[in-house]
């Protein structure tokens, strides 16, 4: 429970901002492009910093940089609330982004201390993604009620109490895994930053005329730089921030792979459906966020099966199931019209939360059991910043297609297939590199002694507590 607050108050967060962005653009005059710099200044810096971050929570231990971040992030969220201008908006936004950053690998950390066993390890990650389900069910109608009865600053301030009490809970409950020492990398980490912001830029400003613009072929111009300054620092680097070692593994590579695909698709056509419902069909942000809730809820249903099918399974059948019912999802939201039917979009709402959060648990055990244990935070900072730097590339390309298209609906229906694309691409990785292994639950025990056959309570062979494994094939 205590993990999980921290983990609930970052998801619930970036979905009662996508619901209060047009209410926010009215009272601050802030353009498109502002709202997506809103959103991705964020998530920008969150995934920039989660590996560096995860790093420190080996180095630092879990508990205390969770609860540092936690800190940060409750603060930040009471200055976004704050805020007069959309610049100082950005600016604590990206503070925000840090808090988180240091708070999520370090509650997967936490997660992998505290569930030493494999199939309880599993149910538990399957708990946390549960948890994020709930959280963004419930944002879009939490922050729909806020901004129509208290405006856009609450969704920011709903932020504070919840720290509060997450703090209260990491303080009391937390256990303190052991500190695994890692270096800095400090010239990895400014090359990394640059290359994300640079493809954020780029992405964002190309939207802003017909033909690209400076900026945004500055900002190109930096990513593939700072991209391959960053490949060539994290190979001679004595401790990268990013272990390349860990993608050695297929499953690995393939899931955190497809943890930045999901990302791209789903926050991308949050953002984009949010902006369509309202700025669009004229949604009050209540109505908005009711009309989303049959995508969000389905995240609550796929998050709990998820666990459960990866505890059994193990990873790769959540994944591709989700996958390619998620993708099909967001193709199918290219119906939406002008004037079309609600209804018409309540199938493809459901069937993309319901891939989506099918996927994410079981992606985020995936990465963590094919990683040593003693890179347990490099290993989640890794998936999370893929999965993150997949959000701020959804947001800023899906966009942008909205506003540089000759309509809003050309631009909505492009941006939907090219989301569903991407599912379905996860898919294809899915299906060729994750492991098909079965999971520890039904590994053959070692055969017992006669006489411990004897005296053991059950004389089937199979250790007590512990299922029959299947018969041999």
């Amino acid at each position: 429970m205590a993990i999980c607050v921290g983990y609930f108050m970052v998801i619930l967060d970036t979905m009662v901002v996508n619901v209060a962005l047009p209410a926010l653009s009215k009272s601050l005059h802030t353009s498109t492009s502002g709202l997506q710099w809103i959103v991705d200044a964020y998530s920008l810096v969150f995934g920039a910093l989660l590996l560096s971050a995860g790093a420190l929570g080996d180095r630092r231990g879990a508990k205390a940089v969770f609860q540092f971040g936690m800190a940060i992030f409750a603060v930040s969220s009471l200055a976004c609330g704050l805020a007069p201008t959309t610049g100082l908006l950005i600016a604590a936004r990206c503070a925000q982004g840090l808090g988180a950053a240091l708070a999520v690998p370090a509650s997967l950390s936490l997660l992998q201390a505290a569930y030493p066993d494999q199939a309880t390890r599993r149910r538990a990650f399957g708990i946390w993604g549960a948890v994020a389900g709930i959280a963004a069910g419930a944002g879009p109608v939490v922050g729909g009620a806020l901004v129509s009865g208290l405006g856009w600053r609450s969704v920011f301030f709903v932020n504070v109490p919840i720290g509060v009490a997450g703090l209260a809970l990491a303080a009391r409950f937390l256990p303190s895994p052991p500190r695994r020492p890692h270096g800095t990398d400090i010239a990895g980490q400014l090359a990394g930053v640059a290359c994300l912001a640079g493809l954020t830029v780029a992405l964002i400003e190309a939207g802003t005329s017909a033909s690209a613009s400076p900026v945004a072929v500055t900002g190109l111009v930096v990513f593939v730089v700072a991209g391959a300054a960053f490949i060539a620092i994290e190979h001679r680097v004595g401790s990268p921030m990013l272990a390349m070692g860990l993608f050695s593994s297929p499953t690995f590579s393939s899931a955190t792979a497809v943890g930045l695909l999901i990302n791209l698709g789903f926050y991308g056509e949050l953002f984009v459906m949010s902006l369509y419902l309202q700025q669009l069909r004229g949604f009050t942000p209540l109505r908005a966020g009711v009309a989303l809730t049959p995508e969000l809820a389905m995240a609550v249903v796929g998050s709990a099966a998820s666990g459960r099918i990866t505890a059994r399974s193990g990873p790769r059948l959540a994944m591709l199931v989700g996958l390619v019912v998620g993708g099909a999802g967001l193709a199918g939201l290219a119906v939406a019209g002008a004037h079309s039917s609600y209804w018409l979009l309540v199938v493809p709402f459901m069937a993309a939360g319901l891939g989506m959060s099918l996927v994410m648990p079981a992606a985020t055990t995936a990465v963590m059991e094919a990683a040593p244990p003693e890179r347990g935070g490099l290993a989640s900072g890794t998936l999370n910043a893929a999965r993150q730097v997949g959000g701020v590339i959804g947001v800023a390309l899906l966009g942008t297609l909205v506003a540089s298209q000759g309509t809003f609906i050309v631009g909505l229906r492009t941006a939907m297939v090219i989301a569903g694309g991407v599912f379905v691409l996860g898919a294809i990785l899915t299906a060729l590199f994750v492991d098909r292994a079965h999971p520890a639950m039904w590994t053959t025990p070692a055969r017992p002694s006669p006489s411990s056959w004897r005296d053991s309570p059950d004389h089937t062979g199979v250790v007590p507590g512990r299922r029959r494994p299947p018969p041999a094939t």
